[in-house]
C-alpha cells in the first residue's frame, strides 16, 4: 500500500454529498471497490495497478471517509448501500462487480439484498454477514465514550494492532506505517460516526441463499475482526461460491499478500469473462 496519489481523484455529487473516486481501465463491466472502516480507497492501490490494464476498475470514498467529505449526516450501512447505487446511477453504470472488505462487505450484502438486479458478481472479502451481538454493540459503545473521553489515539493505534497479521507488524512496518497515517486522518467525529455504523448494521445472514450470482470469498487465515469461520458460513449458504483462503494474513488480507489476493481476483474476473463469451458464442 501506498499513500501517494497516483490516479486522478474524481469528484461527483450523489444523495447530497460530493463522492471521490478513481476510475481506471477499460472493461464491459466495472470492478467496484468498497474500503473497510475506517480506510479510504488508497486501500486498493495494489489492486488497480495489477488490474487495470484488463478490467474497468473504480476505486470510492465511502461518505464521510477519504475525500468524501461529509461530517454532518448520521451514518448507517443502509445509507452507504443506497450511496452505492446513486453512484451506479450517476456513471451510468447498470449492472456492477462489487468488491467490498469489512465494512465494504456489509454494504454489498445490504445493497445486493435490496438491488440484486444491479450486481453481475460479489466478492466479499475479510468480512461477515452476522449483526453485532449484544456484547460487541456494548464494547463498540465503551470504545465510542473512550474516545469522547481521551481522543482517537488510543483507539485507532488498537484497532491498527488488530487488523495486521503478527508478521506484518514486525516486518511490513512501511506499509503499518501508510495504513496507520490513513487511519489517523480521520476526525473525531466521522470514527464515531462509523464504530455508530457497525453496531447498528441488520444482519444479511438470511439472504444469503438468495444470492444467485458469481461469488468469490477471500478471508486471511488470522484475521480476527471477521474471523474465518464468518467466511465459511457465508461460502456455505451462497450456492456455488468459490473460498479463498490467504495465509500470512489478517483482516487485510489484499494489503498484507497483494500478489496472492491479485491471483484469486483475476482469476475470478477471468471466469466471469469466459462465461460471457461463451453465452456470447452459442
Amino acid at each position: 500500500m501506498e499513500s501517494d496519489n497516483s490516479y486522478q481523484n474524481l469528484l461527483t455529487e450523489v444523495n447530497n454529498f460530493t463522492i471521490s473516486y478513481n476510475d481506471v481501465g477499460e472493461g464491459k463491466i466495472p470492478v467496484i471497490f468498497l474500503h473497510g472502516f475506517p480506510f479510504d480507497k488508497s486501500m486498493w492501490k495494489g489492486q488497480l495497478d495489477s488490474l487495470n490494464s484488463s478490467y474497468r476498475l473504480i476505486a470510492c470514498d465511502i461518505r464521510g471517509f477519504g475525500k468524501s467529505t461529509d461530517e454532518e449526516t448520521p451514518l448507517s450501512i443502509d445509507l452507504f448501500s443506497e450511496d452505492l447505487i446513486a453512484f451506479l446511477d450517476k456513471l451510468n453504470i447498470k449492472k456492477a462487480i462489487v468488491c467490498g472488505l469489512s465494512m465494504g462487505g456489509f454494504i454489498a450484502l445490504n445493497a445486493i439484498k435490496k438491488f440484486p438486479e444491479r450486481f453481475e458478481a460479489l466478492i466479499l472479502c475479510d468480512t461477515q454477514c452476522i449483526a453485532d451481538t449484544t456484547e460487541v454493540k456494548e464494547n463498540r459503545y465503551k470504545a465510542i465514550d473512550q474516545i469522547n473521553r481521551d481522543g482517537v489515539s488510543i483507539f485507532n493505534e488498537k484497532f491498527i494492532k488488530s487488523v495486521f497479521h503478527p508478521n506484518s507488524l514486525t516486518n511490513k512496518t512501511e506499509l503499518v506505517e501508510n495504513l496507520s497515517t490513513v487511519v489517523f486522518t480521520n476526525s473525531k467525529e466521522i470514527i464515531i460516526a462509523g464504530i455508530t455504523a457497525l453496531a447498528g448494521r441488520p444482519e444479511t445472514c438470511s439472504s444469503l441463499s438468495a444470492i444467485r450470482i458469481p461469488t468469490l470469498i477471500i478471508c486471511g487465515r488470522e484475521d480476527s475482526v471477521t474471523p474465518l469461520v464468518q467466511s465459511e458460513f457465508m461460502h456455505e449458504h451462497i450456492e456455488g461460491s468459490d473460498l479463498k483462503i490467504i495465509d500470512n494474513a489478517g483482516h487485510v488480507s489484499n494489503l498484507e499478500q497483494p500478489d496472492e489476493f491479485n491471483k484469486y481476483l483475476r482469476n475470478f474476473l477471468n471466469s466471469l469473462d469466459s462465461v460471457s463469451n461463451e453465452l456470447g458464442n452459442p
